[in-house]
């Protein structure tokens, strides 16, 4: 087919990591194109209206910031603001039959206070407090390599100079490391949470996967904090978008790529309109960057598609007319929503939760955490919802693997229901009122609640498997030994392809909404 015209870059996918790369590439002079095959920019990061007829603008996928560096965000003068949440979590739990709870925020004096409660005495708390520092050692160290060329694997190592840092988070399981600092299961399923969350893996994993998460979970901005995007994460991706077609970005929404063919130094770019309204066309390119999983990738090349990746999250979104009463009689619903409210994950109760999931059964109590993004942040619903008293509640489901949703003789949609009722009812089992109660309802009376799974992701994101990382997570270093001659590889963005790069989460260092692939793969173009 004739090539209409070329391009210095075309960006394949308008997720957060491609405006970025898009933003960064205009801004350095270059012609760029980017072509996305939904109707918008933001891929899972984006904002909706879930429920008909209710103005709440949710953050529908993705829903809190921790990666994004303050250095991408000022190089490319975009436009958004976050909020830190004034709680980091609340654990419900019972003991000697009484609902009590951890409380984690609010202040050293309100967080030491809590654990005794909990726990009857300070050495939980002690031990928090010493993880908790060495782990952001580590941030301190990690997170300002990930915006850097790659460091090798002794380098890093050598950079944070802390030998037994290194070995707990590096290399062994974190859940002996775990085992060894607390000794409370529900303070160790708290400490656990990091390393599971949309990844299926036991804390003992030997190929360290849980590793991997834990250490994404816990390096944002150097400290570990999580913020709420203001406006929702969609208005964190527009204002990307915004900045990229200032800076001359060219950025076609409707138009899917179908297929990418190069020669090493050249390519050629191949796409339609999904409206049907042009036949397919194509485009030259020096440069392309991919902001699509390795699936994707390989798909578009024909060439054979690496190991299948599996999602292993439930996500539900939720409209509350009221936030529900708690059982435990000292926790106010504004201090255990505004955090992350953990639900059935004790130590043990993860364990179990995964090993049922392995087996093929939907866990029986499905762990998960909720947190409440308009206790912070009440501009993503109307002010007259906001001034009722109206919250959003984020439910992330954990252990909940695709292949539960592929069942031989039960659908998505079957599985979707059963494990919506079980996982809703285990969150029941912390309040003190029904929480079909508090839901808002929609236009046409139904209950303010939506449930994602993984394949729902698959189909809609074009996720292999509903992987929100687009696979497994990868440590942020090249082997000592890695072949860094070529701009690419220096920046953890190469394919087999020398003009072909990754920019989104399969990049080494990708994954959460962070626009670090972006950033790494415009610095691998411009030769930095």
């Amino acid at each position: 087919m004739p090539v209409a015209s070329t391009y210095d870059a075309v960006i394949v996918g308008g997720g957060h990591n491609g405006l970025v790369a898009a933003a960064y590439l205009a801004r350095a002079g270059r012609r760029v194109l980017l072509l996305e095959r939904a109707a918008r920019t933001g891929g899972a990061a984006v904002s909706d209206e879930v429920f008909p007829g209710v103005a709440a603008r949710l953050s529908r996928y993705a829903y809190l910031v921790s990666l994004l560096p303050r250095r991408v965000v000022d190089d490319l003068g975009v436009r958004t603001a976050v909020r830190a949440r004034p709680f980091s979590s609340y654990t419900p739990a019972v003991r000697d039959g009484r609902p009590t709870g951890l409380l984690i925020g609010g202040g050293e004096d309100r967080t030491r206070a809590a654990f005794a409660r909990l726990t009857g005495s300070d050495r939980e708390y002690a031990a928090w407090r010493r993880f908790q520092a060495m782990t952001t050692r580590v941030a301190e160290h990690v997170f300002p390599t990930l915006t850097e060329p790659l460091p090798t694997r002794a380098a890093l190592r050598a950079a944070l100079g802390d030998g037994p840092a290194w070995e707990a988070l590096f290399e062994r399981p974190v859940g002996e490391v775990i085992e060894e600092t607390f000794e409370d299961d529900l303070v160790r399923g708290v400490v656990l949470t990091d390393a599971l969350i949309g990844t299926f893996a036991s804390a003992h994993d030997p190929g360290l996967a849980q590793n991997r998460c834990f250490l994404y979970h816990v390096i944002g901005q150097g400290t570990g904090a999580w913020q709420v995007p203001v406006g929702g994460m969609g208005a964190l991706t527009d204002a990307l978008a915004a900045a990229a077609r200032a800076a001359g970005a060219e950025i076609r929404t409707g138009h899917e790529v179908t297929s990418v063919a190069t020669d090493g130094t050249a390519a050629e770019v191949a796409f339609r309109d999904t409206a049907g309204l042009a036949g397919e066309r194509a485009v030259g390119a020096r440069h392309v960057l991919v902001n699509a999983s390795p699936h994707a990738l390989a798909a578009l090349l024909g060439e054979p598609a690496p190991p299948a990746a599996e999602g292993a999250q439930f996500k539900v979104n939720m409209l509350v007319r009221r936030l529900p009463a708690l059982r435990d009689p000292a926790a106010d619903p504004r201090e255990a929503f505004a955090g992350t409210f953990h639900v059935a994950e004790g130590y043990r109760q993860l364990e179990t939760a995964r090993r049922q999931a392995a087996a093929g059964d939907l866990p029986a109590t499905p762990p998960s955490e909720i947190y409440c993004h308009t206790l912070t942040d009440p501009s993503i619903l109307a002010p007259e919802l906001a001034a009722r008293g109206y919250q959003t509640l984020t439910l992330f489901g954990l252990h909940t693997p695709a292949r539960l949703f592929r069942s031989p003789g039960r659908s998505n949609e079957a599985v979707r229901r059963e494990l919506l009722a079980t996982t809703l009812a285990a969150f029941e089992e912390h309040l003190a009122e029904p929480l079909a109660g508090c839901l808002a309802t929609d236009a046409e009376g139904r209950p303010c609640v939506e449930a994602r799974t993984p394949l729902d992701l698959e189909r809609d994101l074009a996720l292999p498997g509903g992987h929100i990382f687009h696979g497994d997570l990868s440590f942020p270093w090249a082997e000592d030994d890695a072949d860094l001659s070529t701009g690419p590889a220096r920046w953890g963005v190469a394919t087999r392809h020398a003009n072909v790069l990754l920019c989104g989460a399969g990049a080494v260092r990708g994954g959460g909404v962070s626009g670090i692939g972006g950033h790494n793969a415009a610095m691998a173009v411009l030769g930095r």
